[in-house]
């Protein structure tokens, strides 16, 4: 009897720490009020041709945590809330991140879920309304908000806003003909698409198409030599920065001198420096560096994350976008009253960036569109004469 009822005892035990999960508390006695820890999750690649990419989103949210956490957490009733990341790698497969999900869920008890490629949003969005968690989806695929699935918010603007804008300045000045050497994943296809409509219907000519998979590939010049066989005036590229930028310098290595249209997910501040020759960027059109967005907020942002990791690291958009949303998300908490209710926290989402200042968050979201995407003011930058050129873009409202 003895025996069996230490196992009774041990069991119990196991199945108490077992439904309190990670979320640690302290506080008094009568429950009046408490210190607890919560988990913020995030699937994303670690390993692989976007892990600088997925190290740039795990910088922007751990830095968030870190000066949420400094600055005494956030009140949630009357319980005082820290934060703590749970970052699993996901290679960047769409049905690794599904088994992420599930294991952030049962054993962190994340509420969200930060994914920063469309393939893992919608592995998560067949299962995320029936768990009951709420998607924080860093990608500018239109399509995972046209879905309509009420527990997923996108942080950056939709990218269908860049092809037109890109597609009459490149034409203006080099010619109408271009080629393609996109990525193979998921967001890429999507991407090209759009542009390749887009492209067409203001009378352009596609004059190549030799996809390659930026993940994977190191020598991008068979598919450069390929697509500049067409003669082409205008190159589209597109991926993660590192392989865009090493499908740029085979680009100019071969002589070509046209222009070249980068998609959102390559970003000109981490490009320029593996190139290390900024003359290969003329004619060069994409997304504009959050360390130029004019706010006081982005401003103290940059210098901030400098002085955390060096003087020669410069914050790109996916650090400033996780570093904003993560501040959004928790403002939504604390209005919200809740910790674990994702349908709560995402009706306070408009509410909480309107709470915010652009004075101490950068890239600060005006609220919340009616498709469930973070509202931005995005920009482009071109260079024209050796000189960086910002274009604005119509607001995704």
């Amino acid at each position: 009897m003895k025996r069996k009822w230490c196992y009774l005892l041990v069991l119990s035990t196991l199945l108490l720490l077992t439904a309190c999960g990670n979320q640690t508390t302290s506080g008094s006695d009568d429950g009046s009020s408490q210190t607890r820890e919560v988990s913020i999750g995030w699937s994303g690649p670690q390993s692989g041709g976007a892990a600088l990419y997925g190290k740039n989103t795990l910088d922007g949210l751990q830095m968030a945590i870190d000066d949420i956490n400094t600055a005494g957490g956030i009140k949630v009733g009357t319980d005082t809330v820290k934060l703590k990341l749970e970052a699993l790698d996901d290679k960047y497969l769409p049905n690794e991140t599904a088994t992420n999900a599930h294991r952030l869920r049962s054993e962190h008890k994340a509420a969200i879920i930060f994914v920063p490629h469309s393939g893992g949003v919608f592995a998560l969005q067949t299962f995320n309304v029936q768990e009951k968690f709420l998607i924080a989806a860093y990608t500018s695929e239109p399509k995972v908000t046209d879905v309509n699935n009420p527990l997923t918010i996108r942080i950056p603007p939709r990218y269908d806003m860049y092809p037109k804008t890109f597609t009459e300045e490149m034409m203006k000045r080099f010619g109408n003909k271009v080629a393609l050497v996109p990525g193979t994943h998921q967001y890429a296809k999507d991407w090209s698409e759009l542009f390749k409509k887009t492209w067409t219907d203001l009378g352009g000519e596609i004059v190549a198409e030799n996809p390659v998979d930026y993940n994977k590939e190191s020598d991008f010049a068979p598919a450069v030599t390929k697509a500049l066989a067409s003669q082409p005036d205008v190159l589209f590229v597109g991926g993660a920065s590192q392989p865009t930028a090493l499908v740029i310098k085979a680009a100019r290595d071969q002589g070509f001198a046209g222009g070249i249209i980068a998609m959102d997910q390559a970003k000109v501040e981490e490009i320029e420096p593996i190139l290390q020759d900024p003359k290969m960027l003329e004619g060069f059109i994409g997304i504009n560096p959050s360390s130029m967005y004019p706010t006081e907020g982005t401003k103290k942002f940059v210098e901030r994350y400098k002085k955390k990791l060096g003087d020669d690291k410069v914050p790109t958009s996916e650090v400033a976008y996780h570093y904003m949303a993560m501040h959004v998300f928790a403002k939504a908490m604390e209005l919200a009253g809740t910790t674990d209710d994702a349908a709560a926290i995402r009706a306070k989402i408009d509410e909480a960036c309107k709470q915010l200042s652009d004075d101490s968050v950068p890239v600060l979201a005006k609220g919340l569109s009616q498709d469930g995407g973070l509202i931005v003011r995005p920009r482009a930058i071109t260079m024209k004469d050796g000189k960086y050129v910002q274009i604005e873009l119509p607001v995704d409202e």
